[in-house]
């Protein structure tokens, strides 16, 4: 009978396209069988759901069924035309992109399920835990902060550190310009990208083109991961974490962009929050160091599943 079905033989293995109200469509992806639901958020801004691609088969011996989307503007999702400026308006917001979590978890049927953000993903999972916690089972925010500024102070000295003084005031004023075209200037964010973003730089998640939905990415993070000229300038929640009650994990690389700093204080913030990091793992440690990132985060899980969380903390 259905009303006594698992949730797990509810959801369909394999891509469903949603509808959503506003009349988009969403590309969903649901890979593993088991009782315990994982909702993946990408990062981005406008990045997609390639990374999570291998979470089914790794969370498999727990029974994690995950599902992955492309967030609205993304790869495999409907792409909105927001050259308009009431599509934009309306739809490159915190509220929507947030709001859009809540309505997926809807149509897929989704309640007491694990939520995990990567970066920008990140930031949706911390708003959502505040907004519709009563949904979670427990929080993975993975590679973000509460905030942008102790982020920009982060960045900044990445780029001190990896490169020499004279290519650091090549791209400020590169910056300055404006000219993020610059090929010389481009080659610089590619050595930082290498060192922090995507270490291990695996051909799995490369393409032939640019898969980035460059209209979402430049509306909040700007050209590059080293400076934010959008909307994520805006980013900052340290007065609101305290409030998310369900059990977190908080998961970092080791050698990322984000700063350890803060991810130390968040988890002090935080009441029920567990801080790990990841070894030679860059802003995408779920690559970098797949073996460490995985034990992380199926320890988490165990551990919230078996209601030994609190008491391992």
């Amino acid at each position: 009978m259905l009303n006594i079905m698992k949730l797990g033989d509810l959801l369909k293995q394999g891509t469903t396209i949603l509808t959503l109200d506003n009349g988009y469509h969403l590309w969903t992806n649901t890979q593993g069988e088991g009782d315990i639901q994982l909702l993946c958020l990408h990062g981005g801004p406008g990045g997609n759901h390639e990374y999570w691609e291998n979470f089914g088969e790794k969370l498999a011996d727990l029974g994690v069924q995950v599902t992955m989307y492309d967030q609205l503007g993304s790869w495999y999702s409907d792409q909105p035309d927001y050259s308009d400026p009431e599509i934009a308006k309306k739809y490159l917001s915190y509220d929507y992109y947030l709001d859009e979590v809540e309505e997926v978890r809807q149509k897929l049927g989704l309640d007491n399920f694990y939520l995990i953000g990567q970066s920008w993903g990140g930031a949706l999972t911390m708003l959502y835990a505040l907004k519709y916690g009563q949904h979670l089972k427990g929080a993975i925010i993975s590679s973000m902060v509460d905030n942008i500024d102790e982020y920009v102070v982060n960045v900044n000295k990445c780029r001190e550190e990896c490169l020499p003084a004279d290519a650091v005031a090549y791209m400020k004023q590169k910056e300055a310009e404006g000219n993020w075209n610059d090929p010389k200037y481009q080659e610089y964010v590619d050595v930082l990208n290498a060192n922090y973003v995507d270490r291990k730089q695996p051909l799995a998640i490369s393409h032939l083109i640019s898969t980035m939905a460059t209209p979402v990415y430049n509306a909040f993070q700007g050209d590059n991961e080293f400076v934010i000229t959008g909307k994520l300038k805006e980013w900052d929640i340290r007065d609101q974490i305290h409030n998310i009650k369900v059990p977190t994990l908080l998961t970092f690389g080791e050698h990322e962009t984000m700063p350890l700093d803060t991810a130390r204080r968040m988890a002090r913030d935080i009441p029920n929050s567990r801080l790990v990091t990841t070894p030679n793992g860059g802003h995408h440690h779920m690559i970098d160091n797949a073996p460490v990132y995985f034990d992380h985060l199926e320890q988490f899980i165990k551990d919230v599943e078996d209601d030994s969380f609190n008491k391992n903390n």
